[in-house]
C-alpha cells in the first residue's frame, strides 16, 4: 500500500544501499501466506479487487485529501489521473499473488517506505491508509463470500497479506529515516567544526591555558578558592560541555573525559584547601597533570575520528561532495512547503573530461576540476551549495530563485568556465566549456525526482551540442543508463 508512491524506478544515479535489501525472513512468510490461500479465498478476493477497487481506492484518497497534513504530498489531478489507478493495480498484485511474485512484491513495498521517508510523509498517515483499506475489503468479502466461514478465511488472509506489505513498507522507512538521521547529525557536526585542525589546536590551547593557571595558582603562596581553577569552569571544560558534547556525541571517550574531569574538580574541592606544604601542591599538580594528560589524549582521539567528517568536503575541489546532498535537498524542500520559496538544482558536467586526462595526464584532469570549483565558488551566492557529485560533474543547489534567476545563474557560471582557461604546470593553458542542466522544483516532495530531471537536462545539453544550459520543463528522455523519476 502507498499512500503517495507507486512502485517507482530508481534515480538516475542511485545505487541499491543497505536499507533496500529486502528481508528473507519476511519473504519466506509472505509465500507462505500466498502458498495458503485457497482457490476459494482467491475467486473471492478476486471479485472484490475486480468491482470494488475503484470503490476502495476513492474512500481511501478521498480520506487522504481531507487530511490537511496530506496537501503536501497530493493533489486532486494527481490523485486522479495516477494514485487511483495504481492502488487498484497494487490491491489487484497483492491478493493475486503467487508465490513467485513475492520476491517482486517485497522489493516494490521496500522502495515505496524508502520514497515515503525522503520525502516524510508522517507514519501515522500509511497507518490510517492500512486500517481503511482492510475496512473496505472487510465489507466487499461480506458482500461476496457465501458463507461466514469462507469471509472469516478470506478476512484473515486479506488482512495478512496487507499486514504484511506494510510490514516491508515500514521496515524500509525506518531504515531510511535512520539513516537519514545519521547522514543529518553528521552534516551538523560538519557545520559546527568544519576546520577540525584548527579546532583541534585551538581545544589543545585551551587546555594547557587551564594547567599553566593551575600550575600559577599552585605554585603561588596563596592559590585561592578551588571553585575558580576547576576544569569545568575552563574555557575548554565550557566549549566541551556546550560544543563538544553536542558535536561528539555520547561515545565511551566523551564519557570518559567527564568522569575525568569530574574526578579533577573533586580533588581541587577537597585537597586544595589543605595542600599548604610545597611537597604537598607539587603532589597535587602532578595528578591533576595526570588527568590534564588523558584528557588531552582521549580529546585527540576524538577529532581523529571526527576527521573522517572531513570527508563531508571532496579531497580535490574542498566542496561538499554527494554525502550530504539528500540532507540539503530535504530541507530546502521543506523551505518551499513552509515559505513558498522556489529552488533549483544546477548539474554540470564538464565537456570531454576523459579527453582531457588522455591528452595532458591526470594532473590536468585535477587541476581543471579544482579551477572550476573555484569558479563555482567565485560565481554562485553565499546562500548555495556547491557540490562534487562525482567524476567531473558538479551539482548546484540554489534557494530562494525563479526559474529566471536559475538560468541566469546557469548562464554566467557556464560562460565563467569558457572564458576563463586553466593554467598547467607547462605554462600553457586549456580551454574548458561545461554542459549544464537546469531543474527548478516543482513542488514534488521527493529530491531525487529534481536530481533526475536536472540530469536528464544536462545530458540533454550535451547531447545538443555543449557548452549550453538547458533547463528541464517536463517530457526530457531519461539520461542514459537511468530512469528519471517522473511520477
Amino acid at each position: 500500500m502507498a499512500v503517495h508512491a507507486a512502485p517507482l524506478p530508481a534515480a538516475g544515479h542511485a545505487r541499491p544501499t543497505v536499507e533496500s535489501m529486502p528481508d528473507p525472513r519476511l519473504a519466506t512468510d509472505w509465500a507462505r501466506r500466498v502458498d495458503a490461500l485457497s482457490d476459494e479465498v482467491r475467486a473471492v478476493l478476486a471479485v472484490v479487487v475486480a468491482e470494488g477497487g475503484q470503490v476502495v481506492a476513492d474512500h481511501f484518497y478521498g480520506d487522504m485529501l481531507e487530511d490537511p497534513r496530506a496537501s503536501r504530498y497530493l493533489n486532486v489531478d494527481q490523485v486522479r489521473e495516477r494514485l487511483k489507478p495504481s492502488l487498484q493495480r497494487w490491491l489487484v498484485a497483492l491478493l493475486s499473488a503467487r508465490a513467485g511474485d513475492v520476491n517482486a512484491l517485497q522489493a516494490t513495498q521496500e522502495h515505496v517506505g524508502q520514497v515515503h521517508a525522503r520525502i516524510g510523509i508522517p507514519v501515522d498517515l500509511v497507518a490510517r491508509g492500512g486500517r481503511m483499506l482492510k475496512d473496505d475489503l472487510h465489507a466487499g468479502i461480506r458482500r461476496h463470500a457465501g458463507s461466514e466461514a469462507l469471509a472469516i478465511d478470506a478476512i484473515l488472509c486479506a488482512n495478512g497479506l496487507v499486514d504484511i506489505a506494510l510490514e516491508s513498507m515500514t521496515r524500509a522507512y525506518t531504515r531510511s529515516r535512520e539513516a537519514a538521521g545519521q547522514v543529518d547529525g553528521a552534516f551538523r557536526l560538519f557545520s559546527l567544526i568544519q576546520n577540525i585542525g584548527t579546532e583541534r589546536e585551538r581545544q589543545r590551547a585551551l587546555l594547557l591555558t587551564w594547567e599553566n593557571a593551575l600550575i600559577y595558582a599552585l605554585m603561588s603562596e596563596h592559590p585561592g578558592a578551588a571553585t575558580p581553577l576547576q576544569i569545568s569552569n575552563s574555557e575548554f571544560g565550557l566549549w566541551f560541555l556546550h560544543k563538544g558534547m553536542a558535536s561528539f556525541g555520547d561515545t565511551a571517550e566523551t564519557r570518559e573525559v567527564n568522569l575525568i574531569a569530574a574526578r579533577i574538580d573533586s580533588t581541587l574541592r577537597a585537597r586544595l584547601p589543605q595542600a599548604l606544604t610545597h611537597a604537598d601542591r607539587r603532589e597535587l599538580l602532578d595528578e591533576l597533570r595526570v588527568g590534564a594528560d588523558a584528557i588531552r589524549s582521549l580529546v585527540s582521539m576524538m577529532f581523529d575520528g571526527i576527521g573522517d567528517l572531513e570527508s563531508g568536503r571532496d579531497a580535490l575541489t574542498r566542496l561538499l561532495n554527494r554525502r550530504f546532498l539528500p540532507t540539503i535537498l530535504r530541507r530546502e524542500i521543506a523551505l518551499q512547503a513552509n515559505t513558498g520559496r522556489q529552488f533549483a538544482v544546477l548539474m554540470l558536467d564538464l565537456d570531454h573530461f576523459k579527453s582531457i586526462n588522455d591528452t595532458h595526464g591526470h594532473e590536468a584532469g585535477d587541476r581543471a576540476l579544482k579551477h572550476v570549483a573555484a569558479l563555482l565558488v567565485e560565481n554562485t551566492r553565499g546562500s548555495d551549495y556547491l557540490f562534487r557529485y562525482g567524476g567531473e560533474e558538479f551539482v548546484v543547489v540554489l534557494g530562494s530563485v525563479s526559474r529566471e534567476d536559475a538560468v541566469a545563474i546557469a548562464e554566467g557560471l557556464r560562460n565563467a568556465i569558457a572564458l576563463a582557461p586553466v593554467a598547467l604546470a607547462d605554462g600553457s593553458t586549456l580551454q574548458l566549456t561545461g554542459s549544464i542542466g537546469v531543474a527548478v522544483q516543482d513542488r514534488h516532495p521527493d529530491y531525487e525526482r529534481v536530481l533526475a530531471r536536472a540530469d536528464a537536462a544536462m545530458y540533454a545539453a550535451k547531447r545538443g551540442g555543449r557548452d549550453r544550459v538547458v533547463v528541464d520543463d517536463g517530457g526530457l528522455p531519461d539520461p542514459p543508463g537511468a530512469q528519471a523519476l517522473r511520477r
